[in-house]
């Protein structure tokens, strides 16, 4: 037996309860894993409390992340005692994840341990970090460079956006981190890096399709209204590197960005990253990251408060990012 967090849904409501549940009700997979750390996501948070149509089969384990131990490996590229790192895949949303003590995966879906890293430090980083540094890299890709001005971040309270402010600072890069929760995370964000701070309401206007230049690149982690009005501030040539949707999927904007000024729309998805790239990720994000981004940016949580702060992060009401002890 070991502990889990289980979804079930009852007449339609998704019920969240931590419980004993034996091993043999883990799905089949090639490795099976001793779980030290998850971390609560966006979409962790929709899948506990049901508000997302993110579980379709019931019951489910959420998690989408998590750092441990391998206990048993029918595959040859893991033994007994590595330690490894799996995020994405469908994990925590049709196959059971990180939030329990025991997890069975298929070995693709894993990444070995990168050295400098333990389990806590990795899913502090977890889904929102790896996803941050793949917008970084796109960015950086599309020939964004810290000389070329201004790079917008939005939704920067959260656990994408306060580790993009955080590795693009790194990186030497002026910083403005939009929050709907300035005068809460204002000096919090300046102290990850942010060279200044606006609130996400400036962004939320209507905007003509083409606006005064300001960005030379975005991370957006919000979508609709705000993405569209940041793509009418791009400088010409810049590059926004999008990857979130937590103020809605449309995206209200015309075509006058890219065929006027050559803005580049680039999309990240973290989700099925090919291992290389994903191992390239995860070895720059704990290179930049310094100490005292796990000292001001995380939190940490035992298995039985995830219900509770489910419901605050799809509230927009956690900063950071938050880390769940499982073992």
């Amino acid at each position: 037996m070991f502990k889990a967090l289980v979804l079930t849904q009852i007449e339609k409501q998704t019920q969240a309860e931590v419980r004993q549940v034996p091993l043999t009700d883990l799905p089949e997979g090639d490795v099976l894993v001793d779980v030290v750390y998850s971390s609560l996501n966006y979409k962790d948070g929709l899948a506990v409390t049901g508000l997302g149509k993110i579980i379709r089969q019931f019951p489910m384990v959420p998690g989408i992340d998590f750092a441990g131990v391998v206990s048993e490996s029918a595959d040859p590229r893991y033994q007994a005692g590595d330690q490894v790192i799996l995020t994405g895949w469908g994990v925590g949303e049709n196959h059971w994840g990180g939030m329990a003590q025991k997890a069975r995966v298929n070995a693709d879906w894993l990444v070995p341990m990168p050295q400098e890293c333990d389990a806590a430090k990795a899913m502090m980083i977890g889904t929102a970090g790896l996803t941050a540094m793949l917008c970084v890299q796109a960015l950086q890709s599309a020939g964004v460079t810290p000389e070329a001005g201004e790079v917008l971040v939005t939704g920067a309270s959260g656990g994408v956006g306060s580790v993009a402010v955080t590795l693009l600072s790194q990186l030497g890069y002026r910083v403005v981190a939009s929050s709907g929760r300035v005068e809460e995370n204002g000096e919090w964000l300046k102290q990850l890096g942010a060279t200044d701070v606006i609130d996400r309401s400036e962004l939320e206007q209507d905007s003509r399709p083409l606006e005064k230049q300001r960005w030379a690149g975005v991370v957006d982690t919000v979508g609709n209204k705000v993405l569209a009005t940041a793509l009418a501030q791009m400088n010409y040539g810049g590059s926004a590197a999008i990857c979130g949707l937590a103020g809605g999927f449309a995206l209200p904007t015309t075509v006058m960005p890219f065929i006027l000024r050559g803005v580049n729309l680039l999309g990240v998805d973290s989700v099925s990253c090919p291992f290389a790239k994903r191992q390239q990720a995860w070895a720059q994000a704990i290179a930049l990251l310094p100490e005292r981004f796990y000292e001001q940016a995380c939190q940490t949580v035992e298995l039985d408060a995830v219900p509770e702060l489910a419901q605050k992060i799809v509230a927009g009401k956690v900063t950071g990012r938050v880390l769940v002890k499982v073992s």
